[in-house]
Order: C-alpha cells, then sequence, then structure tokens
C-alpha cells in the first residue's frame, strides 16, 4: 500500500503526534509499504527510509505550525498514495484534507489533539467559551471531509460525537515495551540518577511531557509538605519556567530533567517510583502507557485519555480532577506504601506490554482497507 502521511507535528518536536507517526513510519517500513511524510518545517530530509517533505511554517508559542500551500496538493498528485493519512489535523492537516479530496484520493484523520479544550482553557470567561466553540465548528469543518476519523480512546470517541463528527472509530496508540521495561532499574545509569535524585532514599514521582500550560502542572503545587518525596519533571516546553516558579512557590521539591530521548528517557522513567499525570484534557495519554511498561503505577485525572489507560486500584489510582486534595491524597497513598506501588506497577506491565506499535499499525491497515472498499463501492 502507498501512504501519504501529512502531520500537523514532526521532529525535532517531540510530543505525542510526532511519536505517533514516527512507530507508524517504522512499522509501515517493516512490513513492505510505501510512504512519504508531509511535515512542518524545520524537519530533517527523511525518515525511516522514507522522503519527508519539509512545508513552510510559522512559529506559535516554540512550535512550528505548518502552512497550507498548494505544494501540498504537488506532492500528493505526484506520490499518487492509495490513502492520505493525516495526523491531528488542525491547519496544514486541514489544507491536506481538502487536497485529498480533490485530488478524489481517500483519507483518514487522526484525532489526537483536543484543540477547542485548549482555547478555553487559555481564554477568559465568554471569550474563552467562544473561541472553543468556533473551534469545534472548524474541527467538524475538518473532520467531515476525511473518509474516516480515528480517536485514541472512547472519551475522545464520546466528545467526538458529541459535536457531530461523523464517522469515526476507535484507534489507540501502541507502546515500546521493548525499550520501557522495569529492566533498567538494574542500569548503572539509572542506579546512578536515582542516587542523584534521591540521597536520602526519596519517594521519587515522575512526571514526563510536554511543559505547557495545558497541561496543567500547576496541580503538582498539591504536593507541597508531603514528607518523603521529591517531584522529578522530564520536558521541555514554553511553560518550563513558570512550572518550575509555581512549583518552588508552592514549596514543592521538584527537580527538572530537560528533554530526555531513547535510553536516557526509558532510564528516568526506571528510576521513578511512581508516575503523575496532571492534565484534563488529554485525548490519550502517550506517557501513562511508557510508565505503566516501565512498572510504574499511574496517578491521573478520572478524565478523558486516562480513564481508559488506568485501571483504578489495579493499575494505579484515578482522582477527581475538581477536588483540590486528590492528587495529592493519591500521590500520598502509593508513597506510603511500596509494597502497593510493586504490585500495580507489575500488574501496569502485563496489561501494556501486548500493546505493540506493529500489532496498532496493522489495525490502522484495516481502516485504510476499510475506506479504500468503501469508496470502491461507491464508484
Amino acid at each position: 500500500m502507498r501512504v501519504a502521511i501529512v502531520t500537523e507535528s514532526f521532529l525535532p518536536n517531540l510530543n505525542g503526534v510526532t511519536t505517533s507517526v514516527c512507530r507508524v513510519a517504522e512499522c509501515l517500513r517493516a512490513k513492505g509499504h510505501e510512504a512519504v511524510i508531509l511535515a512542518p518545517r524545520p524537519a530533517p530530509a527523511s525518515y525511516a527510509g522514507y522522503a519527508v517533505h519539509g512545508l513552510a511554517s510559522v512559529p506559535v508559542r516554540q512550535f512550528p505550525v505548518g502552512l497550507p500551500s498548494g505544494e501540498v496538493e504537488s506532492v500528493l498528485a505526484a506520490f499518487g498514495p492509495d490513502v492520505v493519512h493525516v495526523a491531528s489535523p488542525f491547519v496544514l492537516g486541514a489544507g491536506a484534507l481538502s487536497a485529498a479530496g480533490r485530488l478524489g484520493l481517500p483519507s483518514v484523520a487522526i484525532y489526537q489533539t483536543d484543540m477547542p479544550s485548549y482555547l478555553r482553557q487559555h481564554g477568559r470567561g465568554a471569550v474563552g467559551r467562544g473561541a472553543s466553540r468556533a473551534a469545534w465548528r472548524w474541527v467538524r469543518r475538518i473532520h467531515a471531509m476525511a473518509d474516516r476519523t480515528l480517536a485514541p480512546s472512547s472519551a475522545a470517541l464520546a466528545e467526538l460525537a458529541a459535536h457531530g463528527i461523523p464517522r469515526t472509530a476507535l484507534w489507540a496508540r501502541g507502546v515500546d515495551a521493548t525499550l520501557f521495561n522495569p529492566g533498567w532499574r538494574a542500569d548503572a545509569g539509572t542506579r546512578a540518577l536515582r542516587r542523584s535524585l534521591a540521597p536520602n532514599g526519596e519517594v521519587l514521582v515522575g512526571y514526563v511531557g510536554r511543559l505547557a500550560p495545558e497541561k496543567e502542572l500547576h496541580r503538582l503545587a498539591s504536593l507541597a509538605g508531603l514528607r518523603g518525596i521529591r517531584v522529578v519533571v522530564v520536558g521541555e516546553g514554553p511553560s518550563r519556567a513558570d512550572d518550575a516558579a509555581t512549583l518552588a512557590g508552592a514549596g514543592v521539591d521538584a527537580v527538572f530533567l530537560g528533554r530526555r530521548e531513547g535510553d536516557d528517557l526509558a532510564r528516568a522513567y526506571a528510576a521513578f517510583d511512581l508516575f503523575a499525570h496532571t492534565g484534563t484534557r488529554e485525548t490519550f495519554g502517550q506517557t501513562l502507557q511508557e510508565a505503566a511498561a516501565t512498572g510504574l503505577p499511574v496517578v491521573a485525572p478520572a478524565r478523558g485519555g486516562p480513564l481508559d489507560l488506568v485501571d483504578h486500584s489495579r493499575t494505579g489510582l484515578l482522582f477527581d480532577p475538581d477536588d483540590p486534595e486528590a492528587l495529592r491524597e493519591a500521590v500520598a497513598h502509593l508513597a506510603g506504601d511500596r509494597t502497593k506501588r510493586e504490585a500495580m506497577g507489575a500488574v501496569a506491565r502485563v496489561r501494556v506490554a501486548p500493546r505493540s506499535w506493529s500489532g496498532l499499525t496493522d489495525e490502522l491497515l484495516g481502516h485504510y482497507g476499510a475506506v479504500l472498499g468503501a469508496r470502491a463501492l461507491v464508484a
């Protein structure tokens, strides 16, 4: 099969959209399919043996936003894909879906970023509500152009249905359970990292992700005063300085490790004792899966993507994000019970290990085949 992947985000920027596109590209290559990737500049010239076409972009909050142009349609026409895969469409992706329609190409849109909620969060009062409503109108318009929209969680599917998005289906995300695994705890580098972070045997409460307002790291301020814990934050983003100031001002013992990738990221997870997720607007939550694959119990809001990923009291704890004390209570409960942490982490590892990217890519190929079949019936 020939697949054109158009993505709103790609390397060198690291986030959930980039990770998903990279893993899908790698698996398509391993399965013998042909592909091309279209992404905002700056971008590498190739990835996984596939050509990458860097497209014009403008920076928005340190993030390159691709601009729709005639170049997208030209690349699609020249490549002649069987299907156009559009990752998290909003600006560049909207242009790609429009171009696919003009060229008569089947398309699959991947819903991954809850932009309407982000806009509502950043706006105040009526302005935020109005921006959110306008964003949902735009999202409906975009996804109406796709033959199928794939959502990563049951919560995201319900949200799309509530806002009238047609032709939806569930497609979750895979995890590299080989890279992220409990065996890293025996690694010399992991042990050295842990000694530096927990010199007095502190319980390490880890967070991994982009540092931006929508990630709601301010919730970690509720951990102030919990004895014997240290918060460890892995990631970069426009909110790093604000997040560090907020936690320091609240008296939280926190360390910011910056961006980590590959083995260094796996070591960071393995150094943690438990994983705390703070965002309430996640359509999925890839880092929750990576933490679970490493054998960590996960504490996360009982809202959005985490509802599918955390089995409350078995693989971690879900807390009420409307209760200002709930995150603190959940972390305190696990921090004080090593036996429970290890038992939950072991179950989490067993549950998540089978969710390979190879298997998820097979599911994705099934969705590609379905839209191709539907087009053939209409023709």
